[in-house]
């Protein structure tokens, strides 16, 4: 069982201003519950007992609005990074001393979906394990091709097959970040890299999945999820992210 998680929620949410401005994006509102709110109740059904928050845009309003994390029986610790953000690799390593030396799960903290974290496996057989998801209409090239359960690189667009989009979620060994210097930096070149030697392992989501990334896509899924009964956090193999 995997007993740590990062959430990653420093970023600034450009593309959700204005409500960003005031507001950091993982704490805005969808379906009535805040999105970050809704990763810590599945990550809390999954087994999952410490999360770490990366924080740095307006990061005091994490630790007001989400406490200690015991109401959903967690133990939440806050990274804050400074005034800027590290990224998702610098984040990452910035939070290693607080997730410990085993796997973890890393979810992006502006999304929706109805993924499982039990289902993720507790150690990647290789680095990290990925989560893909069908294309978005605003995402339609993807990021990844999935042959079987590895992941595999198309940047130079010569692998063929179809791509698909990286869902924001994952599990990790903190051997990916071995020997890398602290700062900002992207986890994709590591993740490219490590796709290379055959590292990667991943599978495919096809259920709900929402990046809310902008004031239109967080009005368009708040009406959907208004429109759609609970999911259930148990027996059916599916929650809401």
């Amino acid at each position: 069982m995997i007993e740590r998680a990062l959430i990653f929620a420093a970023g600034r949410g450009e593309r959700m201003r204005p409500l960003s401005d005031s507001i950091p994006k993982p704490l805005l509102r969808v379906g009535g519950k805040r999105l970050i709110e809704r990763h810590l109740e599945n990550l809390a059904a999954a087994g999952v007992r410490r999360v770490v928050i990366n924080t740095s845009h307006l990061a005091d309003q994490f630790p007001t609005a989400l406490g200690d994390g015991s109401r959903w029986n967690l133990a939440i610790d806050y990274s804050y990074e400074g005034p800027q953000p590290l990224e998702t690799g610098g984040g990452m390593l910035h939070a290693l001393p607080l997730l410990g030396s085993d796997a973890f799960i890393a979810v992006n903290g502006d999304i929706v979906c109805d993924f499982s974290f039990s289902t993720l496996p507790q150690t990647p057989v290789g680095l990290a394990h990925l989560v893909l998801t069908d294309n978005p209409a605003h995402h339609p090239r993807g990021d990844f091709l999935l042959r079987g359960a590895l992941v595999e690189d198309d940047a130079a667009g010569s692998a063929g097959g179809e791509k698909l989009t990286f869902a924001g979620i994952g599990v990790y060994r903190p051997e990916l970040l071995a020997g890398h210097a602290p700062g900002a930096f992207s986890i994709v070149p590591l993740l490219r890299a490590a796709m290379g030697e055959s590292r990667v392992s991943g599978e495919h989501h096809r259920g709900l999945w929402a990046d809310v990334g902008t004031p239109q896509r967080l009005v368009e899924l708040d009406r959907t999820l208004q429109r759609k009964p609970p999911m259930p956090n148990s027996g059916s193999g599916r929650v809401g992210c």
